[in-house]
């Protein structure tokens, strides 16, 4: 065969269905589909077509390629029907970080995830009086004991990702009037997701006040007319305006709107039940503290320092909470029982005062001393397993991320390497394309792998990934 000319070589390949017949390939069309086989047949061919024309294929070439056709078409069809969204080690040392998922799902929220997913559910059902419930009830009564002040009693409701409750909140308080807010907030954040342009789209009109750097409670003041609808707050949710500046304390905006009759609201971005003082992070506002300072409506998020699902939340005044749940848009925003179902076992974790079961939260507490204890223990078995590698444990800053508290940092600790005939460059794409995917950093021509946001059952990963690493 190897005589073969070019035109020989091409009347060798055999068609879509003698391919399909040959016994090995057979049982793939029971296992993958005969669609999906058929699909891979016709590209494995195409690729030999084009080797042929490339004259990189002789007739011996040929046929040992037709004969292990099966194991080709399987690892094509494994990799063209295998999940594309898959589970990564996250060792950026970035606790919420939006291009991975941002928070990890606490155990007890996946269970009853997948208890309520997996089933029936009384998701709008009354149990008592047998009659149709609303879908709110099962995390509003929690909201309401985490919230609650003895001043208010405080309302709440979801929808999709707190984009889509601040332009819910806009459309239903504001529209067709004007929203008050100071030009230091006005911000984008990722995804081009920009103040003015979602004011814009609920239909308010956008009034700015103040300086970029200093806006006073006067200038709100002297902004409000007869169209004035909202005072709203911006919580600058990535970046800091430091050095000459000036905004009035949220006790004194709440005032002006209950001497003017005026609403206000404050999107907190990422939203804070936990009180990160506790972990030395200053400067983020908590949820309830807006509402105890008298802030009508705070909108925020369910994945980031909350710690639960993606998920848009309106807590505050009953009235004006109703008067949004009210909104048509409500019912195209709105979250499904999944979603219900984690973010509920997450609260009553809260409840609970049982921080460490939620994932993000227990990165946040982990100590200095227990991030040592595990580096220095890789580290030990990675000089055993693998000394073509230079091996450091190095302090390191960890980032929230998310859009919480830009600028503040936690003290970490992390592995650095390299070595092994390996550029940085190259040892972050070989751990990135790994069984399991590990995503880590470079500083200083070393890849870096900040273990605050390891879960310490993933160190025997990274310790059999880093120890295959080498030329």
């Amino acid at each position: 065969m190897a005589e073969h000319s070019e035109p020989d070589l091409f009347r060798l390949l055999p068609s879509v269905d003698e391919l399909l017949r040959i016994g090995g390939v057979q049982s793939l069309t029971r296992r993958f589909g005969h669609a999906a086989t058929v699909e891979a047949s016709r590209a494995f061919l195409e690729e030999l077509r084009g080797e042929i024309a490339a004259g990189s294929l002789d007739g011996a070439q040929l046929k040992a390629a037709i004969d292990s056709a099966r194991q080709g078409l399987e690892r094509r069809l494994q990799q063209s029907l295998a999940n594309s969204l898959r589970p990564v080690i996250n060792a950026t040392g970035v606790i919420l970080h939006t291009n991975l998922g941002r928070a990890p799902l606490s155990r007890e929220a996946l269970r009853h995830l997948g208890e309520i997913s997996q089933s029936y559910s009384n998701l709008e059902f009354d149990l008592s009086t047998g009659e149709r419930g609303k879908r709110d009830v099962h995390v509003s009564r929690l909201f309401a004991k985490l919230l609650n002040t003895a001043e208010r009693e405080v309302a709440t409701i979801v929808v999709n990702n707190n984009a889509a409750a601040v332009l819910l909140a806009l459309n239903s308080l504001a529209e067709g009037g004007e929203v008050i807010v100071s030009r230091g907030e006005l911000v984008e954040i990722g995804g081009s997701f920009r103040i003015p342009d979602v004011m814009a789209k609920s239909g308010a009109v956008l009034r700015e006040v103040g300086t970029t750097n200093r806006t006073r409670l006067a200038d709100y003041e002297s902004a409000i007319t007869d169209r004035t609808k909202l005072l709203l707050r911006v919580h600058r949710s990535n970046f800091q305006i430091v050095g000459f500046t000036e905004q009035p304390a949220l006790e004194e905006l709440a005032a002006l709107g209950r001497k003017h009759n005026i609403a206000v609201m404050e999107d907190l971005g990422s939203g804070e039940l936990f009180d990160l003082r506790q972990v030395g992070v200053r400067g983020e506002p908590m949820i309830a503290d807006s509402l105890r300072a008298g802030i009508d409506v705070v909108t925020y998020s369910g994945d980031k320092l909350l710690g639960g699902p993606q998920a848009g939340l309106i807590s505050g005044n009953r009235g004006l909470v109703a008067k949004v749940r009210s909104n048509p848009l409500f019912r195209a925003l709105r979250v499904d029982k999944m979603f219900y179902a984690a973010l509920e076992a997450t609260l009553l974790a809260y409840l609970r005062e049982d921080y460490d079961s939620i994932p993000a939260l227990r990165m946040l507490r982990v100590t200095e001393e227990e991030l040592q204890h595990r580096a220095e223990h890789i580290a030990r078995q990675l000089r055993i397993s693998a000394p073509q590698l230079e091996i450091e444990v190095v302090e390191s800053r960890s980032l929230l991320g998310g859009g919480a508290a830009p600028g503040a940092t936690l003290p970490s600790r992390a592995l650095t390497v390299r070595g092994g005939g390996l550029s940085s460059d190259e040892m972050l794409r070989r751990l990135r394309q790994g069984a399991t995917p590990i995503i880590a950093r470079v500083e200083a021509e070393r890849v870096l792998l900040d273990l605050r946001t390891v879960e310490p059952a993933q160190d025997a990963t990274i310790l059999t990934a880093l120890g295959s690493l080498s030329t």
